[in-house]
């Protein structure tokens, strides 16, 4: 199976990359595309394609029967996996944050939206990101490991790495459980906020046609939150007593693989 696996991942990944890689030269190459909307686009594009990068791992492992991977690449991977996946959450909620204004304030979108205030909402949502991925992964790479060392799963994740630590962890699960709900939530609930106004508003309209294209403009961005964020609180907001490895794999899989290669498509 390995071999089939391999061909199976090596199309994911590469689909994912050309196909976020086509979304970021026709923003660069189009001016007419230099609004902030596609600011934002461009940077989830440009996200899509750093958080798959647990799949060259997995590529070189089904071609190799070595396995294993060390100490510092697997704290690397679980800190560059972190800090991509919490910078896309706080990211998708500056694009909620965006198609407010678009709708609610069309007349002074621009000005409120204007290149500066994108920059510092990117540049927020990953700051927000590296200070999570530097925090959760220093936190569990400090405790002692001395169950196994052996990971039951296809990359260096939070859960199957607590389940290695010595003694008990469930003040270290709490915590990580608070930082997650913290990252995964607040940024979710941001994004509630801005759609209720936006619904709010939207309603208001006599117009059906102003209707349909204020809805369809927020349902591109409506349906990338679903699956980022179902995926999401579902593998790291709740207790490790109802961890199933198994399910968690499939899931992470659908998370860090299939997940990035819908976006160009959606």
């Amino acid at each position: 199976m390995k071999v089939i696996f391999f061909i199976l991942f090596l199309c994911i990944y590469i689909f994912t990359v050309l196909g976020n890689l086509m979304i970021l030269v026709i923003i660069n190459m189009d001016p007419v595309l230099h609004t902030p909307m596609y600011f934002f686009l461009r940077n989830l594009s440009f996200l899509e394609i750093c958080i798959s990068v647990t799949l060259p791992r997995v590529l070189v492992s089904l071609l190799s029967t070595d396995t294993s991977i060390t100490f510092a690449g697997c704290a690397a991977q679980m800190y560059f996996f972190l800090l991509f996946g919490a910078t896309e959450c706080c990211l998708l909620a500056a694009m909620a944050y965006g198609c407010y204004q678009a709708i609610c304030n069309p007349l002074h979108y621009t000005d409120i939206m204007n290149k500066k205030v994108c920059m510092q909402l990117a540049a927020s949502s990953c700051i927000c990101g590296n200070l999570v991925a530097f925090g959760h992964t220093t936190f569990i790479f400090s405790l002692p490991f001395c169950a196994s060392d052996v990971i039951n799963h296809f990359f260096c994740e939070i859960q199957p790495g607590l389940m290695l630590l010595c003694g008990d962890t469930y003040r270290n699960e709490l915590q990580i459980i608070l930082a997650a709900a913290f990252v995964i939530l607040m940024p979710f609930l941001l994004i509630l906020v801005s759609y209720g106004l936006i619904i709010s508003s939207v309603l208001k309209t006599g117009s059906a046609k102003k209707r349909y294209k204020a809805f369809s403009t927020c349902f591109s961005h409506l349906t990338v939150v679903i699956l980022f964020y179902e995926m999401a609180v579902f593998i790291y907001i709740r207790p490790k007593s109802s961890y199933s490895l198994d399910v968690d794999k499939v899931l992470s899989l659908f998370y860090s693989a299939v997940t990035p290669i819908l976006n160009p498509v959606i």
